[in-house]
C-alpha cells in the first residue's frame, strides 16, 4: 500500500515542479510526437506483410511478427497496466476509505476482464461454428486414416468435399483471427486512453518530460504488437487504416481530454475520483489483455499452427525463432517500464 506520509523535501520538490504553463507546452508537443510515434509503430508490420506477400517466406515472416506482438501485449498487460492499477486504489486517498479498504477490486475488475473476453470468444466462436464460413458447418469431421482410404473409393465426391471443408476452415481462421485483431484493439484503446487522460490532467512538468520520450517508446512497441495481428487478420484497406488511424490518435485525444477536464473540474491526475477510474479501467484492460496475448496469441499459434506443430527441422527451427520474437517483445516493453 502507498504511504500516505509526505516528506517536507519531496513536498517542496513536488510545488517547484508544478508549473500549469510548462506543463500545457509540453503536453502540446506530446500529442503530436505520440501520434508520429504510433502511427510508425502500428504502420510497420502491415507495410512489411503487404510487401511479402505472395513470396514464399509471408506466412513465416507474419507468424514471427504475431509472436512478437503477442510478446509485446501480455507484457503491456502485466508489467505496465496491471501494476499501475494496484497502484491507483493503493493511494492513501483511495485505500483509506470503503469500500476500496476492505477489498482487492484492481484483482477483481481484472478477472472480470479475463471472463468477459473469454465470453466475447465463446460467443463468436459459436456463431462461426453455426455460419460455418458459409456453407460448410454442417459437414461431419472425417479422420485422416478413414479420409485417405475415402479417396481411394470414391475420388470425385470426397475430393470435392475435402476442399470445401479446408476452404471453410481457412474462412473460420481467418474470422477468428479478425476478432482477436478487434478484441485487441479495444483493451489497447481502454489503455491509452487511460496513459492520455492521466497525462493530459497532470500539473507536473518534471513528470510529463521524460513520460513524452517513454511514452513514445512505448506506443512504438505496442504499434508493433497490434499491427501485427492486424497485418495476419487479412482485413480489407479501409478497415486496416481505421484500425491504425483509432490507434494512434487515442492516447493524443486522451492527452486532449485530460486537460479539458482540468481546465473544467480543476482535478489533477492524484484526485481520489480520477485514480478510481484509472484502477477500474485499467484492470479491466489488463484482464482483457492478458487473456488474448495467452490464449488467442500464445497458445493458438504454438499448439495450433501447422507451420509450429509440423514434427520437421524447419518447423522445430521456425518454432525457435517464434519463441526467440516473442521472448525478445516481451523483454523490450518491459524494459521500458524503468521509464514509463
Amino acid at each position: 500500500m502507498a504511504s500516505c506520509a509526505t516528506g517536507t523535501e519531496a513536498a517542496i520538490r513536488a510545488a517547484a515542479c508544478r508549473d500549469g504553463d510548462a506543463a500545457s507546452h509540453l503536453k502540446l508537443i506530446s500529442v503530436l510526437v505520440i501520434f508520429l510515434t504510433s502511427v510508425l509503430g502500428i504502420s510497420g508490420p502491415v507495410l512489411l506483410a503487404r510487401y511479402f506477400h505472395g513470396k514464399p517466406l509471408y506466412d513465416k515472416a507474419v507468424l514471427v511478427i504475431k509472436c512478437f506482438a503477442a510478446g509485446v501485449i501480455l507484457s503491456t498487460s502485466l508489467v505496465h497496466v496491471l501494476p499501475e492499477a494496484f497502484e491507483s486504489l493503493a493511494d492513501c486517498q483511495v485505500s483509506s476509505r470503503h469500500p476500496w479498504k476492505d477489498f482487492p477490486f484492481a484483482g477483481l475488475v481484472t478477472l472480470i476482464g479475463v471472463i468477459t473476453a473469454l465470453l466475447v470468444d465463446l460467443t463468436a466462436s459459436e456463431h462461426m461454428g453455426h455460419d460455418g464460413g458459409g456453407g460448410g458447418g454442417g459437414m461431419e469431421y472425417i479422420p485422416v486414416g478413414e479420409a485417405v482410404g475415402g479417396l481411394e473409393m470414391k475420388e470425385g465426391k470426397f475430393g470435392a468435399d475435402l476442399e470445401i471443408q479446408e476452404s471453410n476452415e481457412e474462412e473460420i481462421v481467418k474470422m477468428k483471427q479478425r476478432l482477436v485483431s478487434q478484441v485487441l484493439e479495444i483493451g489497447i484503446i481502454f489503455h491509452s486512453v487511460i496513459i492520455g487522460v492521466t497525462m493530459g490532467m497532470s500539473q507536473n512538468q518534471c513528470t510529463i518530460r521524460p513520460l513524452i520520450a517513454a511514452l513514445s517508446f512505448h506506443q512504438i512497441f505496442e504499434g508493433l504488437g497490434l499491427g501485427g495481428c492486424i497485418a495476419q487478420a487479412g482485413f480489407k484497406a479501409g478497415t486496416v487504416v481505421y484500425m491504425c488511424l483509432m490507434f494512434a490518435v487515442t492516447t493524443p485525444l486522451g492527452i486532449v481530454l485530460g486537460m479539458m477536464i482540468f481546465a473544467a473540474t480543476g482535478f489533477d491526475d492524484k484526485n481520489p475520483n480520477a485514480l478510481i477510474m484509472e484502477g477500474l479501467l485499467g484492470s479491466l484492460s489488463s484482464g482483457i489483455l492478458i487473456y488474448m496475448a495467452l490464449v488467442d496469441l500464445i497458445a493458438l499459434d504454438f499448439f495450433h499452427n501447422k507451420m509450429l506443430t509440423t514434427a520437421t527441422d524447419s518447423g522445430s527451427k521456425l518454432k525457435k525463432l517464434c519463441f526467440v520474437a516473442l521472448v525478445l517483445g516481451s523483454a523490450s516493453m518491459s524494459l521500458l517500464a524503468l521509464w514509463a
